[in-house]
């Protein structure tokens, strides 16, 4: 899995707070894995309204994130398809918050906040769905790939340098495979099927005791 320059859009605050939005997010992942759509075809697999998806569309538009697909649009329909194949975010740097005044700051901390906390709260619908298919996996997609779910937690002691090779060595795996591109999915041999892998590398921050005589 080789990604090509336009694979990967990293937005600056103003678009990753258009970004931060559940169905912004959820219609840029759908286009990213289904392809282009329509408002009214990305409508039925939302439940919400054509209007309704019409319009954070357009403000996905304005930032770059989704573009008009042109070649399939006609007097009614319009098109569009994701910009970017991957949207990657670090949070704002330690250099970029010593340099910004306090609202700045507080508000780049804000936004990152927001888009990482809307990211993981789609990974949780994901897992949530897929289990919920658990049992008829095997019916949906062929016999075996209930076997192919796994959900696990490990517990690592590491340096830091160990936690960033670690997090480093999962991406590598994971790019060995092959890319589920909607444009190229006719290149790929028979029975293969959409995989999600989540990588997540957790730094646990100890929990700390209530204050005496504090609520909950």
């Amino acid at each position: 899995m080789t990604d090509r320059p336009d694979d990967v859009v990293r937005p600056d605050p103003r678009a990753l707070r258009a970004l931060a939005h559940p169905l912004r997010l959820r219609l840029l992942g759908l286009l990213r894995a289904e392809g282009p759509a329509t408002a009214t075809g990305l409508a039925a697999l939302t439940g919400e309204s054509t209007g309704t998806t019409s319009y954070h569309l357009r403000q996905l538009e304005r930032h770059g994130l989704v573009l008009e697909d042109a070649a399939r649009g006609n007097g009614r329909d319009r098109w569009w398809r994701a910009a970017h194949r991957m949207t990657s975010f670090d949070g704002p740097d330690g250099a970029t918050l010593a340099a910004a005044d306090d609202d700045v700051r507080e508000e780049l901390l804000a936004v990152g906040d927001q888009y990482l906390r809307v990211v993981a709260d789609g990974y949780a619908r994901q897992i949530g769905a897929t289990i919920s298919a658990l049992p008829t996996l095997d019916d949906d997609l062929g016999a075996g790939w209930q076997r192919a779910f796994t959900l696990n937690d490990y517990a690592l002691r590491l340096t830091l340098d160990e936690a960033l090779a670690l997090a480093a060595d999962l991406e590598a795996v994971v790019g060995r495979y092959r890319d589920d591109d909607p444009d190229r999915r006719d290149e790929a041999p028979a029975g293969t099927q959409r995989v999600a892998v989540q990588v997540n590398v957790l730094p646990h921050v100890p929990a700390r005791p209530h204050p005496a005589g504090a609520d909950g």
